[in-house]
């Protein structure tokens, strides 16, 4: 991890968005159907960071050199909205928690959350997967992300690091189809066992799916109430 930040090679590509769910041609049943969002995409921070980032990121790099891990492993460091995020290679990212929870001037010891991301069909590695941590020592947050190809949706469990991500990472395979390599039991948390796909991914149907239990069906968005 270079000091300066970097760059990754597949960056999510930022586009405009419009509507609440970005759908279209097709009732809006949301009531938001002009909202306009323009493109955005955080480009890689540069030095200073600012604040207590720049101690972070040397402190990190340090942690790394100690351990033997490449500093590429980190692909690139955003600074946006008062947060940083690491975005890091998947291969490493057990090594790299567990790096981040046991250095002394790190100390990174609860994993708050994991969490999936979808940005659509048209961007390369579509799929990406979200850490929140938390250092009560340091009384500091960051974020590591990690993205991957739809077709090959693996990246190790962290949980033998933080066990906290057990039911996040259930979750995340749950709603987007990321497949958690060694956790200890994954499996379906929100939807039935033998449901067929994932709901929160992109090109999921948004409806014409059997409610189960209630013996009821919701309509495809062509055939719903439209509100202007």
């Amino acid at each position: 991890m270079a000091p300066e930040g970097g760059t990754r090679p597949a960056a999510p590509a930022g586009r405009e968005r419009a509507g609440m769910f970005g759908v279209r041609g097709t009732g809006d049943t949301s009531g938001f159907g002009g909202l306009r969002l323009p493109a955005y995409a955080p480009a890689p921070a540069e030095r200073p960071f600012g604040g207590w980032f720049d101690e972070l990121a040397d402190d990190f790099a340090d942690a790394l050199d100690q351990r033997g891990i490449p500093r590429s492993a980190v692909q690139q460091v955003t600074v946006d909205r008062g947060e940083i995020t690491f975005y890091v290679q998947r291969e490493r990212v057990l090594e790299l928690a567990r790096t981040l929870r046991d250095d002394a001037a790190l100390r990174f010891e609860l994993c708050s959350s994991v969490s999936g991301v979808d940005y659509g069909e048209d961007v390369a590695q579509r799929l990406h997967v979200v850490y929140h941590l938390l250092s009560m020592t340091y009384r500091r947050r960051i974020r590591l992300e990690v993205a991957l190809d739809v077709d090959d949706p693996h990246v190790p469990s962290v949980v033998e690091v933080y066990p906290t991500a057990d039911w996040h990472e259930r979750e995340t395979w749950d709603m987007f189809g990321v497949i958690f390599d060694g956790h200890p039991a994954l499996t379906r948390i929100l939807m039935p066992d033998d449901w067929d796909g994932h709901p929160q991914r992109k090109d999921y149907p948004l409806g014409g799916i059997p409610v189960e239990y209630k013996g009821a069906e919701i309509p495809p968005p062509d055939r719903r109430r439209a509100y202007s």
